[in-house]
């Protein structure tokens, strides 16, 4: 595990309080992939170095034992080491969506979770005329009356059938999407932490989710030399390693699950910041690190290409500012007829959910 030091700013330790210790715990928690012993350690060495105990009355093993007490972690009594709990992990799962809100909320006003789940549906300005079922609601009377006019020559005493029309709408439908993770060894290259980002999206993607659209599902795959499918519930668990990047097995992967969905729309998410370098033939792995290998391309472009064929419509996330990646990504978008982002860290949640909800919307 590769820990890249931070200075925090000083701001933070004035008017210290306990949940401002706690939130800073479960971002340790997340960085450290939810080693508790580790994030403990390291808030054993910020306690000391910014004299928390002097400014709070609280030592840190009485701030552990309130973490304890919170049901946030667990101690093996046989082992004395500490794992983190289910309520651990959800409260790192919302911290993420706060986190990653906190930026979208100006573009997303009057977008509110509700208890429960509805149609939903946003109005249009292109008009039709109205047939029985349509809903009221959605008539536009001013064009309505305009024909009536037309109709009876300057005069209206009453509408007719065949005056009304009414806006267009997008309806929601139920989705099924898969959330693929760039887990290869450059996702935390030359001491740049990009998995974290990565996966605080997945994670506040799916609280999201099941806030508003409860009826929607989403699964998180990961690639990496192979591709692993990860429970939701342990993205925070998640990091990378000394691996390729084998994009292939994942969009495989992704379409095997996809297909066992009832969902009536159906996507592939996919974060990465690197070229594909690896497939598996014969059983053994072909990898080639450098530069963008034939073979390799056109395997991962044909998978690309199968996910279309199925319906399945892939977004691809490149957060990575490298152009000479980006004749090979728009190759894949266009296969799959897909969009591809070359977003910034700070940008990622915000195109991941303008998508997500616009990959909802069926026109009726």
């Amino acid at each position: 595990m590769i820990v890249r030091y931070e200075s925090l700013d000083p701001e933070f330790f004035r008017d210290i309080n306990r949940k401002k210790l706690t939130d800073l715990f479960l971002e340790l928690l997340n960085r450290t992939s939810q080693d508790v012993n580790a994030a403990l350690e390291h808030m054993e060495r910020i306690w000391e170095m910014n004299h928390i105990e002097e400014q709070t009355g609280i030592s840190f093993e009485e701030f552990r034992e309130y973490l304890e007490d919170q049901g946030l972690i667990q101690e093996n009594t046989s082992t004395g080491r500490f794992s983190p709990t289910r309520k651990g992990d959800m409260e790192i799962q919302k911290a993420a969506f706060e986190e990653v809100f906190a930026g979208l909320r100006k573009d997303m006003s009057g977008n509110h979770p509700v208890p429960h789940p509805g149609a939903g549906g946003e109005r249009l300005p292109e008009t039709r005329p109205w047939e029985f079922g349509d809903s009221v609601q959605d008539i536009d009377f001013t064009r309505s009356i305009g024909n009536a006019l037309l109709r009876s020559g300057g005069m209206v005493d009453s509408l007719e059938e065949d005056d009304l029309e009414t806006h267009e709408t997008e309806h929601l439908t139920s989705c099924a999407t898969v959330i693929l993770i760039d887990i290869s060894h450059s996702m935390t290259l030359y001491g740049e932490d990009r998995i974290t980002p990565a996966k605080k999206v997945a994670m506040a993607l799916i609280e999201y989710i099941n806030q508003r659209y409860p009826k929607d599902v989403i699964d998180v795959v990961l690639f990496g030399d192979d591709a692993v499918p990860v429970e939701v519930s342990k993205v925070a668990r998640i990091d990378n390693g000394p691996f390729h990047t084998n994009t292939k097995a994942g969009l495989q992967a992704a379409l095997k699950i996809l297909q066992k969905r009832k969902q009536a729309n159906k996507q592939v998410f996919m974060i990465t910041d690197g070229k594909p370098s690896a497939i598996w033939e014969g059983g053994m792995l072909y990898k080639n690190p450098f530069g963008l290998d034939p073979k390799i391309v056109a395997q991962t472009v044909n998978e690309a290409a199968h996910l279309r064929r199925k319906g399945i419509t892939l977004t691809t996330f490149m957060i990575t500012s490298d152009p000479y990646l980006q004749e090979f990504v728009d190759t894949m978008t266009q296969a799959n007829k897909g969009r591809a982002y070359f977003a910034t860290l700070d940008s990622l949640g915000k195109f991941i959910f303008a998508d997500y909800a616009r990959n909802k919307k069926k026109r009726v």
